[in-house]
C-alpha cells in the first residue's frame, strides 16, 4: 500500500496539472485499499499523517484538508478515483 501511495504522489509531482491533487490522493488510496486491509492501513496512516502536516505547516486550511481526506476516504472505500479527474489530464496518469 505505501508503494501504491508514493506512486500517486510522485505522478502528481511530475503532472504538475492544476486541479489535480484530489484526483492523486483518491488514486493512491483506492490502489493501496484494493491490496486488502494492510493496504488501507497504510493508506490511511500515511492520509492522516500528511494532512496533519500539511495543515499545520503550509497553511492552506482546514477547508482544503477536509477536501483532501474526503478523497483519501472515497477511493479507501473503493469509489472510481476518476470522480475527481480533471478533464485535460494527460491520460498517462
Amino acid at each position: 500500500g505505501s508503494w501504491d501511495m508514493y506512486r500517486a504522489y510522485r505522478d502528481m509531482r511530475e503532472a504538475n496539472y492544476i486541479g489535480a491533487d484530489k484526483y492523486f490522493h483518491a488514486r493512491g488510496n483506492y490502489d493501496a485499499a484494493r491490496r486488502g486491509p494492510g493496504g488501507a492501513w497504510a493508506a490511511k496512516v500515511i492520509s492522516d499523517a500528511r494532512e496533519g502536516w500539511q495543515s499545520s505547516v503550509s497553511g492552506r486550511g482546514a477547508e482544503d484538508t477536509r477536501a483532501d481526506q474526503e478523497a483519501n476516504e472515497w477511493g479507501r472505500r473503493g469509489g472510481d478515483p476518476n470522480r475527481y479527474r480533471p478533464r485535460g489530464l494527460p491520460s498517462k496518469y
